[in-house]
C-alpha cells in the first residue's frame, strides 16, 4: 500500500475543500495519508504572520480561529518527522546540488526516507529530485 504524502499546496487545497483532492484523499483512506512536519511549519508560520498583521477586532479573532483550525486539521492524519533518516536524504540532495527551495528539499527528503508518494502541483521543482514519485490530485486523470 502506498503512503501518499500531501505537500503544502495540497494541504491548502484540502482545507479549501477542493473536490478532486477530497475525493482522492477519501480513496487513499486515513492510513494511506500523511503530510510532513515541514508542511505543518509552513502553515503555522503563515498563520502567525496573519496574526501579527491583524491588529484587533474581527480580523484578530478570525486569525486566531484559523490558527486553531489549522492545528486541528493536522490531528486528522499522520505528520511525518524530519528525522535522522530524512536528514541523510536531505544531505545527499544538497550534495547533488538539486536546485529547489530548502523547504521543498526537506519535504522531498522526508518522502524519500519513507518511500512514499508526494502529492503536489509543483512538478517544476519536485521533478528535479531523482527517484521521487509524484502525483497531482488537483487535476482529473486522463
Amino acid at each position: 500500500m502506498n503512503l501518499y504524502i500531501l505537500d503544502t499546496d495540497h494541504v491548502s487545497l484540502s482545507q479549501r475543500e477542493h473536490p478532486l483532492v477530497l475525493q482522492r484523499m477519501a480513496e487513499a483512506g486515513r492510513n494511506g495519508l500523511a503530510t510532513t512536519i515541514v508542511t505543518v511549519e509552513e502553515q503555522i508560520q503563515g498563520r502567525f504572520q496573519i496574526i501579527k498583521r491583524a491588529l484587533a477586532g474581527e480580523k484578530l479573532v478570525s486569525a486566531y480561529a484559523d490558527l486553531q483550525n489549522t492545528i486541528g486539521y493536522f490531528t486528522t492524519f499522520q505528520v511525518l518527522p524530519f528525522d535522522l533518516v530524512a536528514n541523510v536524504y536531505y544531505a545527499a540532495l544538497q550534495r547533488q546540488k538539486v536546485r529547489i527551495g530548502t523547504q521543498d528539499l526537506r519535504i522531498a527528503a522526508i518522502v524519500l526516507s519513507v518511500q512514499g508518494v508526494l502529492v503536489t502541483r509543483n512538478w517544476r521543482d519536485f521533478s528535479k529530485i531523482p527517484g521521487l514519485v509524484i502525483e497531482d490530485w488537483s487535476i482529473s486523470e486522463v
